[in-house]
């Protein structure tokens, strides 16, 4: 993911870090991360990749949180009591799902309270994907089925990456998107099979999410600051365009399959590669909304500091519960 700044400032800070390990150490540990053990919390680590797991758990576990909060919206107004249910049910996962990554950040020193300041400060970064607006229950739909599709082609791959807390919370996390996937499928499917103004809401949606979905595996690995280090010590173990190309390669026919189109239309696939060829997003734009500037970037952090200050009298009274505390009416 794209964190802003400068790519060749981080790097030299990344330099600056390992120059300052032992290289006995670092061999050691590169050596048990190539043989494929996993690296638990009291495991001597280099500090770049303790700062890089924080910075990427960390993000994981806001972008979970975050992204709760489109969805959130359509519990009361999704048609049908059932689909109420599943909407709920699916919000309440994946916030449980930021809890487990909180967890899993926290054994490598940063308290959970320190990582939600940050976020609510605006210094943490999430996927842009969570700073659009969902207009529609289609958009809704949309989310839960190629949003969680795309979330599950990163976490199944760094499932099997070096970090064990992280990759076990990931472990937990996909076995519960894939269920929220078949439910954003049915939802999908039940609306391109459905009316005129069924298959218009649903093809709108996706026209809308496209960019967005491009976007959400993050730059060319040629503009990444970040994947080279994560990829050579196997906490990432597919590129930004590894995993692009295989959620390309996975739901791009199925979406086709159903009737409907992409706005892009240069999408195909070279019959000589393999590879899917597409128009490379604006990605001026991806910067923009990571940094701030996006349609939902103030209003889904103005919902996080509310929820903040409305359960301080909670998390005080967890740590005092001698003291006698009443519910705010407000």
């Amino acid at each position: 993911m794209y964190g802003g700044g400068n790519t060749f400032e981080s790097n030299l800070a990344n330099d600056h870090l390992l120059a300052n390990e032992d290289p006995a150490l670092l061999a050691a540990f590169e050596a048990r991360i190539e043989a494929g053990e996993k690296i638990e919390p009291s495991d001597w680590m280099p500090a770049l990749y303790r700062k890089q797991l924080v910075r990427m758990i960390e993000q994981h576990a806001h972008s979970e949180i975050i992204g709760a909060l489109p969805e959130g919206t359509w519990i009361t107004r999704a048609p049908g009591f059932k689909r109420k249910l599943a909407q709920m049910a699916k919000v309440q996962d994946e916030v449980g799902h930021a809890q487990l990554l909180y967890s899993a950040a926290e054994t490598l020193g940063k308290s959970r309270e320190d990582m939600i300041t940050d976020l609510i400060n605006g210094k943490s970064k999430y996927s842009n994907i969570f700073n659009y607006p969902a207009f529609t229950w289609a958009d809704s739909n949309v989310i839960s089925w190629l949003v969680d599709a795309g979330a599950i082609v990163n976490q199944l791959a760094n499932s099997k990456g070096s970090y064990g807390p992280y990759c076990r919370a990931l472990d937990r996390i996909c076995a519960e998107e894939s269920f929220h996937l078949k439910y954003g499928h049915d939802a999908v499917v039940h609306l391109a099979t459905g009316t005129k103004i069924q298959r218009d809401m649903v093809q709108a949606a996706l026209n809308r999410w496209w960019t967005p979905l491009m976007h959400f595996f993050g730059p060319p690995d040629k503009m990444s600051t970040h994947t080279a280090i994560l990829v050579k010590w196997k906490v990432k173990m597919a590129t930004n365009d590894e995993c692009r190309q295989q959620f390309l390669d996975m739901y791009v026919p199925k979406i086709w399959e159903l009737g409907l189109t992409l706005p892009d239309p240069n999408l195909h696939k070279d019959p000589t590669t393999g590879e899917w060829l597409y128009t490379e997003p604006d990605w001026e734009e991806f910067k923009r909304v990571i940094n701030g500037d996006g349609p939902c970037n103030a209003e889904r952090l103005a919902v996080r500091r509310t929820a903040e200050a409305r359960g301080k009298w909670v998390r005080e009274a967890l740590r005092n519960p001698q003291a006698v505390y009443v519910t705010p009416l407000a």
